[in-house]
């Protein structure tokens, strides 16, 4: 996470970015604090387990982390496009040495999925 950079098209380069869309592997009080330190909102659902444990501490539990379902959603959708170009399997194993020519693999898978849809 202390690595994450946003670019930019023009100017300096924005070096966080607004919100973090993760899945349930980064619910984890570290990461949440590390984030809200730097002043980046994080939209991560909350594991059951966690869940269980700040119930069963009542009101010492302390307050849900804030979870946005529309936001969260834009996470879905990169999801299914990159599993939709991980069916191609030059993308999905990397034969290609450098990383232009493996960089044009996405490219044409792009083009394809978009014509065809």
């Amino acid at each position: 996470m202390a690595r994450l950079r946003v670019l930019r098209r023009r100017g300096r380069p924005r070096t966080k970015p607004d919100v973090v869309l993760a899945d349930k592997a980064y619910s984890s009080r570290a990461i949440r604090d590390h984030l809200r330190r730097c002043g980046i909102r994080a939209v991560v659902p909350v594991l059951a387990d966690q869940r269980g444990h700040r119930l069963r501490r009542g009101s010492r539990g302390g307050r849900p982390p804030a979870f946005d379902r529309e936001a969260y959603k834009q996470r879905s959708t990169v999801e299914r496009c990159s599993n939709l170009l991980k069916q191609w399997r030059g993308i999905a194993t990397r034969y290609e040495k450098t990383a232009t020519i493996y960089l044009a693999g996405p490219h044409i898978a792009g083009i394809f999925l978009w014509s065809a849809r």
